[in-house]
């Protein structure tokens, strides 16, 4: 059992990504961190029974608590940086989730808020910014920098010395050539290889990848 000295760390979403967020949570040593529970808006699955501790703005009233947002999709990746807006919380107040099957290089750096889930790699001084979502199986090679509230979903593989912008979203299994900037709030389509800079707000897909169209982004989306 954990000493009492333990992070408590409640996860802000109750969907698939909040659930492996929770699970990575339950794999570190409960000496050091303890899953307390979901924090949703929603209703979430009957299975969840007793683990919900409220809604998300509950996280005001619990103050042994530390907290990661684990919402968004593919249809909406601007939740996390919204409810973290709306939170208002001191960084402090955020854990930084590291699954123990990950590897974190000596001279990389994970910021407050991000999860990296199990067999994410960062070789030689890698930067992931705050609230970054970290999907199984990425590979963040020497030299890159991922910015705030990015999202690297199953399988991307970051060249060396790439720079993924603000709010970006890069689906399952994107390829990113070494030296290419992919820019804030883009979204890189499932699959898609990409070999040149991608500019903000534009959505890329196939192999090579191409512009599709700009970024559609909800009303209000960062408020």
């Amino acid at each position: 059992m954990a000493d009492g000295t333990a992070v408590r760390i409640a996860v802000a979403g109750a969907g698939g990504f909040g659930r492996e967020t929770a699970d990575a949570v339950r794999a570190l040593d409960p000496d050091s961190a303890v899953f307390a529970g979901y924090l949703d808006d929603g209703t979430p699955a009957a299975r969840l029974a007793g683990q919900v501790l409220g809604p998300i703005a509950a996280i005001h009233d619990l103050d042994a608590l530390r907290l990661v947002v684990c919402v968004g999709n593919p249809r909406d990746y601007f939740a996390r940086a919204r409810i973290v807006e709306r939170l208002a919380l001191p960084e402090h107040r955020y854990a930084t989730v590291v699954h123990p099957g990950a590897h974190v290089s000596r001279t990389s750096t994970v910021g407050a808020g991000s999860v990296l889930l199990a067999g994410a790699v960062l070789t030689a001084d890698a930067v992931v910014g705050r609230h970054v979502a970290v999907m199984p199986h990425v590979v963040v090679t020497h030299d890159t920098v991922v910015a705030d509230f990015a999202t690297l979903a199953s399988g991307v593989r970051l060249g060396g010395g790439t720079e993924i912008g603000e709010g970006a979203y890069l689906g399952s299994g994107a390829l990113v050539r070494e030296g290419v900037r992919i820019g804030a709030w883009s979204q890189i389509g499932m699959g898609s290889v990409i070999l040149r800079d991608v500019p903000d707000g534009e959505v890329w897909v196939g192999n090579p990848a191409r512009k599709l169209r700009d970024v559609i982004v909800p009303e209000a989306a960062l408020r």
